[in-house]
């Protein structure tokens, strides 16, 4: 296989499900070797990945990042490229939010992202560099119906690669956030035709479709793409910045 990222050696949280089985497949048709992390190895399965390099563990934890590097040097004897892609929140109207569904809402964003990225700083600079690349949220600017709790945690993603571009970049690491729209994936897509979804959510989805005149949700490639560029040489000198995929639901 030959491709724009050939060579490169790249990890993908949260890989094998959603936006992230996009990234991994993008990034593995641009040539990239791909470490897919996940949080239960069933996923792998489901997606087709069952013979990929992987890592299951819980990124939230402390130290379980470390182990996903040593499993990414363990395979490529290096890792360039970190895509935190690993996520979920609980999407309900803030007083409805629990002390254990605000727990994993901010565990599932912002601590996978946080540790992960910790993990990965000190091996990147000592090999020259490497890209970061975070999965953020376009309701973040737009503040869409019954995110704030979720906002919370993908604010802080945003914020955090804001400060690490700056304070990373003599090392040569960039570090970005794409912030994806409403995005129908696959699950999402499925558990629509399934008819299991709360009324209110579907009021929720309703809501985000409005906000983007294009009119239609985002595809799981759309965001794959952009990441893809981010993680290739034209993106060298791109740090610190948002990225939006989000049908120009929000702009400037």
């Amino acid at each position: 296989m030959s491709g724009v990222l050939e060579g490169c050696a790249a990890i993908v949280t949260g890989g094998a499900t959603g936006i992230g089985l996009a990234i991994t497949r993008r990034l593995l048709a641009d040539g990239a070797r791909v470490l897919v992390s996940v949080l239960d190895k069933t996923h792998l399965e489901s997606a087709g990945l069952d013979g990929a390099p992987y890592f299951v563990g819980d990124l939230a934890k402390p130290g379980v990042a470390d182990e996903m590097l040593a499993a990414a040097v363990d395979s490529f004897g290096v890792a360039h490229v970190l895509v935190n892609n690993a996520g979920g929140g609980i999407i309900r109207p803030t007083l409805e939010h629990t002390e254990e569904t605000l727990r994993a809402t901010i565990d599932n964003n912002l601590w996978t992202t946080l540790r992960a990225t910790v993990a990965l700083l000190p091996h990147m600079a000592g090999h020259g560099g490497g890209r970061i690349i975070n999965i953020g949220a376009e309701s973040v600017r737009n503040g869409l119906t019954d995110h704030a709790v979720y906002n919370a945690a993908k604010g802080g993603v945003h914020a955090m690669a804001v400060g690490l571009a700056r304070e990373f970049a003599a090392a040569r690491i960039t570090v970005n956030t794409v912030a994806p729209s409403y995005v129908e994936t696959p699950e999402l897509a499925a558990a629509i035709a399934a008819g299991g979804l709360p009324e209110r959510f579907h009021v929720m989805l309703a809501d985000a479709v409005g906000l983007i005149p294009m009119g239609r949700p985002a595809s799981v490639e759309d965001v794959a793409g952009m990441v893809a560029y981010l993680a290739g040489p034209d993106a060298a000198f791109v740090t610190g910045q948002t990225l939006s995929v989000n049908g120009g639901s929000s702009m400037g």
